[in-house]
């Protein structure tokens, strides 16, 4: 399993962290303003379809999950992630 500095953008900028293995993409927080769903967020891998990159000051990933729904994460080592997602995700 491998951990990353993220934040969630969801209503506002949610810190967090998020850990990737072979099984799913999982976001946790503490932080009690948010809702159940989004402090223990897990996406298994096999119905993430696929994530996007773009930059606004901070890498902003977008996954997309095959059932239409959109995530969006501050990831702060972007060549990190993707190296072990891609590794993960085979």
């Amino acid at each position: 399993m491998k951990s990353f500095v993220c934040s969630l953008c969801h209503n506002g900028i949610v810190g967090g962290g998020l850990y990737l293995d072979s099984q799913s993409l999982t976001y946790k927080t503490n932080k009690l303003t948010v809702g159940k769903k989004y402090r223990n967020l897990v996406l298994p891998m096999q119905e993430i379809k696929e994530i996007s990159w773009k930059w606004i000051v901070f890498p902003i990933a977008t996954v997309n999950m095959k059932n239409g729904e959109l995530y969006k994460f501050i990831i702060f080592n972007k060549s990190r992630f993707i190296k072990w997602f891609q590794e993960y995700s085979q």
